[in-house]
């Protein structure tokens, strides 16, 4: 469906010449986007050639898909309003600024939060618009602004300045302590079910609902300095989880918008390592997506600012998200001095250094794991079956999503070695764990296990771990 004809629409044209796409091309590239949402669309050159000269709009998500189309053509976000298309429905440009301003920054994060909830109640609403539009270069200004400045000068908002709920007086809210501490104890909370079931079990997924309920106006009260930090650390640390719960699930681009904001947020709570364990966030996605140099920029970003400032367990963390950068670039050498580095630094730390609570995940298994993720991608199987045994070394309860991930590992490392048995044993372990949890991440590590066995599929052993891992291999990718 489209609306009615406008004159043409000349930026879109001059867009699509810039990137070099025919209309037959971004007909197909817009269809592509929408099959991976779910969406049948059938647009062709046809179609295209009616948004350009005629200057129709198509309604639903096909403005914000061909946005994405073109932006993953040109390396970049594509906004509505550079291709004539800004009086489309809700625009993806929300949760992508890193604000100087902290009125402004209050604002966008709260813009975020509220429509957040609207997609969720409207069955996926603008994260199915935002179909393919994740774009690395869109961390370029928030990691550039947040090393250049890490904190702003101040933070207190005044009633006057409030625009949030009122008290019974019919003043302003007026934020204390207690309101950041329930904040607190539900980014706790969170942090647990999300890595007992994964970033899409329900429990996890209200994290969103908190922000807009229960983080939002307290933002847009009225705090003193010293209040107004504590509220924007606690609400930073749970809109980073909801992002690792985005990402968790395989929403990378809402994902990304509420990394931003994390950032964002972790800048006015003047917390540095706060703001550098967001980058690491950012870093791993950046590296799961594919973008191995841009993982390692963001990693080495967090580890500079925080010299001198974080903890030894905290810098060892961001040195080995920087090996797993490293490790997916193929360069082996730097990612051995990372991990050589982030070893160090833990074997530095002690129980009872001010570690953040936010890294109580973080131990000697954690860092055996991610290891060997770092020598699979390496191709060295000897290391990652001596890296995943200490992983393995202590499976816990807490851990669940973490301990699959493990196996998954050790079933590749035990396959690329020769032992077949081996692989479809701890596979068989993982699939059961992969069962239990909503995780879209472990989902696909499986996936692609059995991608690997496939030269194997006709022995009985692989047959029976296909079967088993049947209701992963036919669900959404």
């Amino acid at each position: 469906m489209t609306r009615e004809p406008r004159g043409p629409n000349e930026k879109l044209g001059t867009v699509l010449a810039l990137a070099g796409i025919s209309n037959a091309g971004l007909a197909r590239r817009v269809n592509d986007l929408g099959a991976q949402r779910g969406l049948t669309l059938r647009y062709d050159k046809t179609s295209v050639a009616r948004w350009v000269s005629k200057g129709m709009v198509p309604q639903g998500a096909a403005p914000h898909l061909i946005a994405a189309a073109i932006g993953s053509k040109l390396g970049r976000p594509v906004p509505l309003h550079e291709i004539g298309l800004a009086d489309a429905d809700p625009a993806p440009e929300v949760g992508l600024a890193f604000p100087r301003d902290i009125g402004q920054a209050v604002r966008s994060a709260t813009e975020l939060y509220r429509l957040d909830l609207a997609g969720r109640r409207g069955g996926g609403g603008i994260w199915q618009s935002l179909a393919g539009s994740f774009a690395v270069s869109a961390y370029a200004t928030p990691a550039s602004r947040w090393l250049i400045t890490p904190a702003d000068p101040s933070v207190a908002r005044e009633p006057k300045d409030a625009e949030g709920s009122v008290g019974l007086d019919g003043l302003p809210q007026r934020v204390g302590h207690s309101d950041v501490t329930k904040l607190r104890e539900a980014a706790v909370d969170a942090r647990r079910w999300d890595s007992k079931y994964g970033g899409g079990d329900w429990r996890s997924s209200m994290v969103p609902e908190c922000l807009r309920v229960d983080a939002a106006p307290l933002l847009l009260g009225s705090y003193s300095d010293e209040v107004g930090r504590s509220l924007f650390g606690a609400t930073a640390e749970l809109t980073r989880l909801a992002g690792w719960m985005a990402f968790d699930t395989g929403q990378q681009e809402a994902a990304q918008r509420y990394y931003i904001q994390a950032l964002r947020l972790a800048r006015a709570a003047a917390d540095v390592p706060l703001g550098g364990y967001v980058l690491a966030s950012m870093s791993l996605q950046a590296t799961y997506r594919g973008f191995a140099d841009e993982g390692v920029d963001l990693a080495q970003a967090a580890v500079e600012r925080n010299r001198g400032l974080a903890t030894a367990r905290t810098m060892s963390f961001f040195r080995l998200v920087e090996a797993r950068a490293q490790a997916k670039a193929g360069d082996g050498p730097a990612c051995g001095a990372a991990l050589k580095s982030a070893e160090g630094w833990l074997e530095r730390s002690r129980s009872g250094d001010p570690d953040p609570s936010w890294l109580d995940f973080y131990s000697h298994e954690r860092f055996a794991a991610d290891a060997a993720e770092c020598y699979r991608d390496l191709r060295l199987p000897r290391q990652v079956r001596r890296f995943t045994e200490q992983a393995l070394a202590r499976p816990t309860e807490e851990f669940v999503r973490s301990h699959g991930l493990r196996l998954v590992v050790s079933a590749v490392a035990e396959l690329e070695s020769g032992n077949l048995d081996a692989a479809c044993a701890a596979g068989a372990r993982a699939v059961e764990v992969a069962n239990r949890i909503s995780s879209a991440r472990t989902t696909e590590y499986v996936r692609d296990l059995m991608h690997r066995l496939e030269a194997y599929r006709d022995e009985p052993r692989v047959a029976e771990l296909r079967e088993r891992a049947r209701p992963l291999l036919m669900a959404p990718a």
